[in-house]
């Protein structure tokens, strides 16, 4: 993968220090420290799994391209994440880490009964004593633009765990190493907008999007294929056409496993 590292924009200070494994993680993933003590997540190259729907060594750089998109729709959904070609186990990408709180979680299992007002159902279930429960979701805007998200770079696995909310209950979305696939493997756990109207406002954005992009985009397809690229393409056109959220593909699990 041909990218530059970008020390001159880099989100820490001086040199990563891996101080933990994430085991949690599918892939190696290093917990990091800076110069000043902040904390990162260092996903390398090296620590990638083999997938059969994704060409192996491009689950970092996806992860690149993700958060580079999510910057240029000024939507603030990912963590400010960056490639580095010298990490402490070579290539790969480095993200801010986000302490999530519990409590503020945005996307829950409840008892049928005790889902919070306002929050949208995805998915009605039975726990392991045969009592009722549903899977839901907030109504937040920063939420239904995470699913918007979702829909344009793709993504195969937005599990509740993958979307985190601070002390300050500002909402983040992470892990999209399988995302940008040419073939549509959108799974997820925010369904409750389902052919509902985007928003005048972020269908604006997926406008000035399409003209940012054009047919090349240094920060985005320099990690995809050229199918993916233009996939890509084809799916910001196809919701600005719509300007509706999108249906569950019936050819393609809708919902990740396991959910968190």
């Amino acid at each position: 993968m041909d990218t530059s590292d970008e020390t001159s924009n880099s989100i820490f200070k001086g040199t990563l220090e891996p101080i933990g494994q994430l085991r949690d993680a599918s892939n190696g993933s290093l917990l990091c420290k800076d110069d000043t003590e902040a904390l990162f997540v260092y996903k390398p190259v090296a620590g990638e799994r083999p997938l059969w729907d994704f060409p192996d060594d491009t689950l970092s750089g996806r992860e690149v391209a993700a958060a580079n998109l999510d910057v240029m729709l000024g939507w603030g959904l990912v963590p400010p994440t960056r490639w580095i070609t010298d990490g402490p186990a070579g290539p790969g990408m480095v993200q801010k880490w986000i302490e999530e709180v519990d409590e503020l979680r945005p996307v829950n299992i409840f008892d049928a009964q005790s889902a919070p007002s306002g929050w949208l159902t995805v998915l009605e279930a039975e726990d392991q004593r045969g009592n009722p429960v549903v899977l839901a979701h907030d109504s937040s805007e920063s939420l239904m633009r995470m699913a918007l998200f979702d829909a344009i770079v793709n993504n195969a696995d937005r599990k509740a765990g993958h979307v985190l909310a601070d002390e300050l209950g500002q909402i983040f979305a992470i892990d999209h190493g399988v995302c940008f696939n040419e073939e549509p493997k959108l799974r997820t756990v925010l369904w409750g907008w389902v052919d509902q109207p985007i928003l005048g406002v972020d269908l604006a954005a997926l406008e000035d999007l399409q003209r940012t992009l054009g047919d090349f985009h240094d920060q985005i397809d320099p990690y995809l294929s050229r199918a993916e690229s233009y996939a890509l393409r084809q799916r910001i056109a196809g919701l600005l056409k719509s300007q509706r959220f999108p249906h569950p593909n019936a050819q393609w699990p809708a919902i990740p496993w396991p959910v968190f």
